[in-house]
Protein backbone atom coordinates (compact mmCIF):
# COMPACT_ATOMS: atom_id res chain seq x y z
CA UNK A 1 0.00 0.00 0.00
CA UNK A 2 1.41 3.70 -0.81
CA UNK A 3 0.51 5.85 1.86
CA UNK A 4 -2.27 8.18 1.34
CA UNK A 5 0.38 11.09 1.63
CA UNK A 6 2.42 10.45 -0.68
CA UNK A 7 -0.57 9.16 -3.29
CA UNK A 8 -1.72 12.58 -3.25
CA UNK A 9 1.84 13.89 -4.21
CA UNK A 10 1.94 11.37 -6.81
CA UNK A 11 -1.61 12.05 -8.06
CA UNK A 12 -0.41 14.11 -10.97
CA UNK A 13 1.73 10.69 -12.21
CA UNK A 14 -0.35 8.34 -11.38
CA UNK A 15 -2.24 7.62 -14.98
CA UNK A 16 0.88 7.76 -16.68
CA UNK A 17 1.79 5.05 -14.67
CA UNK A 18 5.42 3.79 -13.69
CA UNK A 19 8.27 1.71 -14.40
CA UNK A 20 10.37 -0.02 -11.88
CA UNK A 21 13.74 -1.84 -11.57
CA UNK A 22 16.60 -2.73 -9.60
CA UNK A 23 18.90 -0.16 -8.42
CA UNK A 24 22.10 -0.10 -9.85
CA UNK A 25 24.21 0.62 -6.60
CA UNK A 26 21.69 -0.98 -3.54
CA UNK A 27 20.48 -3.78 -2.81
CA UNK A 28 16.30 -1.84 -3.44
CA UNK A 29 14.45 -1.02 -5.95
CA UNK A 30 13.92 1.84 -8.32
CA UNK A 31 10.32 3.51 -9.19
CA UNK A 32 9.94 5.87 -11.89
CA UNK A 33 7.32 8.18 -13.06
CA UNK A 34 6.80 7.54 -16.76
CA UNK A 35 7.69 10.79 -18.05
CA UNK A 36 11.32 10.46 -15.78
CA UNK A 37 11.73 6.51 -17.53
CA UNK A 38 11.18 8.51 -20.78
CA UNK A 39 13.64 10.86 -20.06
CA UNK A 40 16.14 8.50 -19.09
CA UNK A 41 15.44 5.87 -22.41
CA UNK A 42 16.34 9.05 -24.63
CA UNK A 43 19.51 9.73 -22.96
CA UNK A 44 20.00 5.72 -23.24
CA UNK A 45 19.32 5.81 -26.68
CA UNK A 46 21.96 8.03 -27.47
CA UNK A 47 24.27 5.68 -26.63
CA UNK A 48 26.06 3.33 -29.23
CA UNK A 49 24.87 0.13 -29.03
CA UNK A 50 28.23 -0.93 -30.97
CA UNK A 51 30.53 -0.01 -28.48
CA UNK A 52 30.71 -3.34 -26.08
CA UNK A 53 30.42 -1.92 -22.60
CA UNK A 54 27.69 0.67 -23.73
CA UNK A 55 25.62 -2.69 -24.84
CA UNK A 56 26.71 -4.42 -21.48
CA UNK A 57 25.35 -1.73 -19.53
CA UNK A 58 21.88 -0.89 -21.64
CA UNK A 59 21.54 -4.89 -20.66
CA UNK A 60 22.13 -5.35 -17.38
CA UNK A 61 20.61 -1.59 -16.60
CA UNK A 62 17.11 -2.83 -18.07
CA UNK A 63 17.34 -6.40 -16.87
CA UNK A 64 14.44 -7.01 -14.79
CA UNK A 65 12.36 -3.42 -15.92
CA UNK A 66 8.52 -4.03 -15.51
CA UNK A 67 6.20 -1.27 -16.06
CA UNK A 68 3.46 -1.04 -13.15
CA UNK A 69 0.58 0.88 -12.00
CA UNK A 70 -0.72 2.11 -8.95
CA UNK A 71 -4.43 0.68 -8.58
CA UNK A 72 -7.47 2.87 -6.94
CA UNK A 73 -7.12 1.66 -3.18
CA UNK A 74 -3.21 2.52 -3.43
CA UNK A 75 -1.68 -0.47 -4.30
CA UNK A 76 1.62 -1.27 -5.61
CA UNK A 77 2.42 -4.97 -7.23
CA UNK A 78 5.78 -5.58 -7.29
CA UNK A 79 6.93 -8.34 -9.33
CA UNK A 80 7.98 -11.46 -7.29
CA UNK A 81 11.68 -11.57 -8.79
CA UNK A 82 12.03 -7.47 -8.00
CA UNK A 83 11.08 -8.36 -4.51
CA UNK A 84 13.57 -11.19 -4.24
CA UNK A 85 16.32 -9.32 -5.94
CA UNK A 86 15.66 -6.46 -3.58
CA UNK A 87 15.72 -8.84 -0.05
CA UNK A 88 11.89 -7.56 0.60
CA UNK A 89 10.81 -10.10 3.28
CA UNK A 90 8.22 -8.42 5.24
CA UNK A 91 7.78 -4.68 6.33
CA UNK A 92 8.71 -2.08 3.13
CA UNK A 93 10.40 1.73 2.90
CA UNK A 94 9.63 3.75 0.37
CA UNK A 95 12.71 6.29 0.36
CA UNK A 96 11.68 9.56 -1.83
CA UNK A 97 15.08 9.75 -3.98
CA UNK A 98 14.64 13.11 -5.67
CA UNK A 99 12.95 12.22 -8.95
CA UNK A 100 12.62 8.52 -8.29
CA UNK A 101 11.41 6.39 -5.14
CA UNK A 102 13.60 3.77 -3.89
CA UNK A 103 11.72 0.92 -2.48
CA UNK A 104 13.54 -1.40 0.65
CA UNK A 105 13.55 -3.93 2.56
CA UNK A 106 13.37 -2.54 5.86
CA UNK A 107 16.20 -4.26 7.54
CA UNK A 108 18.19 -3.63 4.35
CA UNK A 109 17.86 -0.01 4.44
CA UNK A 110 17.85 0.85 8.27
CA UNK A 111 21.39 -0.96 7.69
CA UNK A 112 22.36 1.59 4.91
CA UNK A 113 21.73 4.56 7.10
CA UNK A 114 23.24 2.97 9.64
CA UNK A 115 26.72 2.17 7.44
CA UNK A 116 26.52 5.97 6.06
CA UNK A 117 26.12 7.92 9.51
CA UNK A 118 29.58 7.69 10.61
CA UNK A 119 30.99 9.84 7.45
CA UNK A 120 27.90 11.55 6.57
CA UNK A 121 28.77 14.91 7.14
CA UNK A 122 32.24 14.03 5.14
CA UNK A 123 29.89 12.94 2.35
CA UNK A 124 27.80 15.55 2.39
CA UNK A 125 30.75 18.78 2.53
CA UNK A 126 32.16 16.51 -0.55
CA UNK A 127 28.84 16.64 -2.39
CA UNK A 128 27.11 19.82 -1.60
CA UNK A 129 30.32 21.95 -0.61
CA UNK A 130 31.18 23.34 -4.12
CA UNK A 131 27.95 25.28 -4.59
CA UNK A 132 30.14 27.10 -7.35
CA UNK A 133 30.24 30.84 -5.97
CA UNK A 134 33.88 30.01 -4.64
CA UNK A 135 36.32 32.55 -6.44
CA UNK A 136 39.47 30.91 -8.03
Amino acid sequence: MIPVTLKNQLAPVLTKGFVIKRSVFQPCLELYPMDEWSLLMQKMNKKNRFKKKNNDFIRRFSAGVKPVEIDATGRLLIPKNLVSVAGIKKEVVLSSAINIIEIWDKDSYEKVLDDTAENFAELAEEVMGDDGDELS
